[in-house]
């Protein structure tokens, strides 16, 4: 039932209840299951949750809490982040590639991880995912002030850097796809509090082509398209619906009002959010957590194309009070 609900959320039918899904940053998924006395392993099945994602992402850990991913970059997480951390130094540190290639992906972890998920028996919508998928990787590897630059300036360079990021991806889709997914799942932050970090006609000269690629060669295989990206994406969603996107998070209530990007883009697009980490979840009673939860859900759920979750993985200062009566209010709608 629960893999059958997102697929008609996502092909826009009326779901009762609608499906739902709730992610944890580490030092918040360690709260809560010490507040349930419940192992890790068992926190997604207590949420009851919808969907699984399966990662593809193998780095290494290095002494002092540093995490190195599979581009080379070492991000420090010995701070209050233990999930992303700060990047410790920049690998391309000229807007030049020179000797740097980027690596062959771990398709055996491709593999490892998409039959565990494929295999553990829950009754869940499944997706591969790769995050970092283009903006991101290239201003990890740069800078995020220096990337911006080099989109300005270093037109070349840029097209050379994600042909490689792009040729790398597609090894990765391509692999995952032999899998039966239901889906692809790609993270790539393009936006501010308000607006974008660029020109929508940079992101459209740069990062629109490469992810037309990559949506269709998922599509082609008929599975859904979905993309998380944080902020104001209003001047590009006609874009990626154009190209393919079927769902898109997050949809953060304090940049686009439920009401307006249902009307706007609920014909085209499943949002998969609407519940903000920002404004809401940190500061309000629980009483009201589960008013907001069944007022994104009346809104966003009207007519399918709504996956009910916080709009990013919560943070730590969320009180897990808020988090079991979020967990509560999805569960008993």
């Amino acid at each position: 039932m629960k893999r059958e609900r997102v697929i008609s959320a996502v092909a826009h039918k009326n779901t009762a209840p609608v499906p739902h899904s709730i992610e944890l940053t580490v030092p918040l998924e360690k709260k809560v299951c010490d507040y349930l006395q419940i192992p890790r392993e068992d926190l997604w099945d207590w949420f009851d949750c919808h969907i699984e994602e399966a990662k593809y992402r193998r780095g290494e850990w290095l002494p002092g809490e540093i995490y190195r991913d599979p581009f080379g970059v070492k991000w420090d997480r010995s701070g209050a982040d233990k999930d992303i951390g700060i990047i410790m130094e920049y690998i391309l540190k000229e807007p030049e590639i020179k000797d740097y290639r980027v690596p062959e992906p771990d398709l055996g972890f491709v593999d490892e991880l998409s039959s565990k998920m494929i295999a553990d028996g829950r009754d869940s919508y499944k997706f591969g995912k790769i995050g970092f998928s283009m903006f991101e990787r290239g201003w990890s590897l740069r800078g995020l002030e220096n990337f911006l630059a080099d989109l300005a300036g270093e037109e070349q360079f840029v097209f050379e850097l994600f042909g490689q990021i792009l040729e790398y991806n597609m090894k990765i889709i391509e692999r995952a796809l032999s899998y039966p997914i239901d889906g692809f799942f790609f993270g790539d932050d393009y936006g501010q509090q308000r607006g974008l970090m660029m020109s929508p006609a940079t992101w459209r000269k740069f990062i629109k082509p490469n992810l037309a690629v990559m949506f269709e060669r998922v599509k082609r295989e008929g599975k859904s398209v979905a993309l998380h990206s944080c902020g104001d994406l209003s001047a590009i969603l006609g874009d990626l619906i154009d190209i393919g996107l079927d769902i898109y998070q997050t949809v953060q209530p304090e940049i686009y009002g439920l009401k307006k990007i249902k009307e706007n883009f609920g014909a085209h697009l499943t949002f998969w959010g609407g519940i903000s980490t920002q404004k809401d979840l940190p500061y309000v009673t629980p009483g009201e957590v589960k008013r907001i939860a069944r007022e994104a859900i009346e809104i966003l759920g009207k007519g399918g194309g709504y996956i009910a979750a916080p709009t990013h993985q919560v943070p730590a200062d969320v009180p897990v009070e808020n988090i079991i009566a979020l967990a509560e209010a999805f569960k008993n709608q």
